[in-house]
């Protein structure tokens, strides 16, 4: 038996390459973008290890040209389903009882394999399928996935080195559990990164996982897949099954043996999930853990002693890079009457500079969302701007879904700060402008705080501290992760814990130990050195 007590060290965060004309990195992935192009997968099913067909399929296509198939997937069914479960379960004692040590090599092995032999490849899967341009697949698929592990071994680590205190004659402990039943892990398209850890996180420490994938991710998600199994992930610790949502939903919200829910995703289907497990509560076996990242109305606000430039920089980077399909994408912005001029202008320039297409053109900025149903929706707020008496498109505007599901950068100016795309989370590459006069400042503060039921990120811009402070307080609830002279995307693992409250979500911090404390059922032992031989107390002794 190995009896070392082992650490592993603070890990560094994965250096994000640069993909520069002449690279060694732009090469390869040039190359596996068009080996990828050509090929076309047959998805299955991923249970206790083994594939499995059902014959109920749809298709993966890129978003940026939606007639090219990638691939064709396997849907599961309440059969499956249920396989799923089963085989999660049965992998639960050998896993949930090997030693963490154990279970963390693992998920730095994934870590290396990604980093490494299949960087160019994962890259490649979410450049096509969720037409990411090469640097937002670079810090989402590669980087953030290979911190989120590499972080999950450090910070369970700590998590486990946390003991209770033993007074003399005593010795007391901790046993950190894994939940007792599966985890029921449903995760986003627009993050593998975030699907792979809402499993792994759990896995970290020792739990197991129904993994329903987003459709529009299937791709990549697969690809992970079977990295993990190539790293030595047990069969059924893990277990793949795209398919509909409602049903999969209903047979595993139906289970006596759901321990945890780890969620990703729209605010209205994170709240359905909940109802539907909160009204099975007398069937459960425990109380499920439920941790969950919804949406988000993200604000920039700006103060009157702000530079202009730097204002119009975190505008167009944080509204519209990945198409403004993140959950922390800056998507309304407040604006000082005395510098609306300049940021008007600056805004202007650079809309002009970026060009739109194809990710496998690197010079392309902007590229598709991620389906037509997005894009319908997305348009459908745009339209709703041109009509309306109190909002203007200032620039963009335009959609073509002919070829692929192209929507123009956006920028709406309203005249009501209450106005529909300063409230409702649009998920695409739309921001809505306020202007508002210098002297309400504090005002618009309140204004920005009570205007939409989110709670997720958001940035101040000034070089007032007094401002700057002002901001901080007044927004004290508005955002989970607060910028301050930043645009209000990009949090990095074990730098900026991410995550928020209000229709936000659970706050439970991916990436950090506070989630994976999420993921533990603690049992407290108490050891008594010599145990007492009789009953009676020296206060029953008074004469």
């Amino acid at each position: 038996m190995n009896n070392a007590i082992f650490k592993f060290a603070k890990p560094i965060n994965e250096p994000v390459k640069a993909y520069a004309p002449g690279s060694a990195e732009k090469a390869s992935l040039k190359n596996t973008l068009k080996q990828l192009a050509s090929e076309e997968w047959d998805i299955p099913l991923i249970i206790d290890g083994k594939e499995v067909r059902t014959g109920n399929t749809g298709k993966v296509v890129m978003p940026h040209d939606h007639k090219h198939v990638l691939a064709t997937y396997h849907k599961a069914g309440e059969k499956e389903v249920q396989m799923a479960i089963d085989a999660a379960l049965k992998a639960h004692r050998q896993w949930s009882e090997l030693p963490w040590v154990e279970r963390a090599s693992v998920m730095m092995r994934i870590a290396e394999l990604i980093s490494t032999k299949y960087r160019s490849l994962v890259n490649a899967s979410v450049m096509l399928g969720q037409s990411k341009n090469p640097m937002q697949a670079e810090i989402d698929a590669p980087c953030e996935l290979i911190d989120f592990l590499r972080f999950s071994a450090f910070y369970a680590g700590q998590v486990y080195e946390d003991q209770p205190y033993s007074d003399l004659g005593l010795i007391n402990r901790l046993e950190y559990r894994a939940l007792e039943g599966f985890v029921f892990s449903l995760t986003p398209f627009n993050f593998t990164s975030i699907a792979g850890n809402l499993n792994l996180a759990p896995a970290m420490m020792g739990n197991v996982a129904v993994w329903k994938p987003s459709t529009t991710a299937i791709h990549s998600n697969y690809l992970l897949m079977k990295i993990f199994k190539e790293a030595g992930l047990p069969d059924g610790v893990v277990n793949f099954i795209p398919g509909q949502g409602s049903v999969i939903g209903k047979v595993v919200t139906a289970s006596r043996d759901l321990a945890g829910f780890h969620f990703t995703g729209s605010t209205g289907t994170f709240n359905t999930l909940w109802r539907q497990i909160g009204d099975n509560l007398g069937h459960y076996k425990s109380y499920p853990k439920i941790v969950g990242e919804t949406g988000g109305k993200n604000f920039i606000f700006a103060h009157s002693t702000a530079p202009a430039a730097d204002i119009a920089t975190a505008i167009v980077r944080g509204a519209f890079e990945y198409q403004g399909q993140k959950c922390s994408a800056a998507s309304r912005a407040y604006i000082p009457s005395s510098l609306w001029k300049e940021v008007k202008e600056r805004i202007a320039g650079m809309l002009k500079e970026i060009k739109m297409g194809d990710v496998q053109d690197f010079t392309n900025f902007v590229n598709a969302v991620i389906d037509e149903a997005s894009f319908d929706n997305i348009m459908g707020y745009i339209q709703y701007a041109q009509q309306a008496p109190d909002a203007e498109v200032l620039f963009g505007g335009k959609g073509d879904k002919s070829a692929g599901y192209y929507i123009e950068p956006t920028v709406i100016l309203t005249t009501n700060p209450d106005f529909k795309t300063m409230k409702e989370e649009i998920f695409g590459p739309v921001i809505t402008l306020y202007i508002y006069e210098d002297d309400k400042y504090e005002e618009t503060l309140d204004i920005c705080d009570r205007t939409s039921p989110y709670g997720l990120t958001g940035s101040i811009f000034a070089t007032d501290r007094y401002a700057i402070d002002t901001a901080f307080n007044k927004l004290r609830y508005a955002a989970g992760n607060f910028y301050i002279n930043d645009k209000p995307t990009g949090a990095v693992i074990a730098q900026q814990p991410f995550g928020g409250s209000r229709a936000s979500g659970t706050n439970d911090k991916a990436g950090g130990p506070l989630n994976l404390i999420r993921w533990t059922n603690p049992r407290t032992i108490k050891e008594t050195l010599v145990a007492p031989t009789h009953f009676t107390y020296p206060f029953l002794g008074e004469k």
